[in-house]
């Protein structure tokens, strides 16, 4: 069953039943998928004027949405913390070999961090105040990373601190520094 709205075919949801009301709403913790897929379809006829606003899973619906943006919030912390952390090696690391992964590194993540921003523009004012956050954690792996290869580091890790337009733009350490 289907219904047709702008010329799209939208799946409908098969109606609930008392039998099948409590199977219904406690799909989601028995099948993620098709219970996201169930609730889309019931959403969907909602909005084609449907009364079934009974049958949504309104808790979960409202947890999903707000999962959606906190894992694009974490996805944007990631991505910054990878940037941080390759630009302190680049310029802290006295190691010559891993430069060029640890570039490529940073550029994997600056293209990651443009889509989340991209898809996420809300996030972009964000940006700093991650980067704050971050630098603190990064210093502490990057410290670790040279410890554990018994480098000397080139300059202490608490003098690096790195602007916005460094994190997300295409700026890299001189290499002679």
């Amino acid at each position: 069953m289907a219904f047709r709205r702008s010329g799209v075919r939208l799946p409908l949801a098969p109606p609930i039943t008392p039998l099948n009301r409590g199977e219904a709403m406690s799909g989601y913790d028995t099948d993620i998928q098709e219970w996201s897929e169930r609730q889309a379809a019931l959403l969907r006829r909602m909005a084609a004027g449907e009364r079934v606003n009974d049958q949504v899973d309104w808790q979960h619906v409202a947890e999903e949405i707000e999962s959606v943006g906190a894992s694009e919030r974490r996805e944007l912390t990631s991505k910054i913390r990878s940037v941080l952390e390759h630009l302190m090696k680049l310029e802290a690391a006295p190691a010559t070999m891993p430069r060029i992964g640890w570039m490529e590194s940073v550029q994997t993540a600056r293209a990651a961090i443009e889509d989340v921003l991209e898809d996420s523009p809300s996030l972009k004012p964000t940006v700093p105040q991650v980067i704050e956050r971050q630098l603190s954690r990064a210093r502490r792996v990057v410290a670790a990373a040279l410890a554990e290869h018994d480098e000397t580091r080139r300059l202490p890790l608490e003098r690096l601190r790195y602007s916005e337009d460094q994190v997300v733009g295409d700026w890299f350490p001189d290499a002679s520094d």
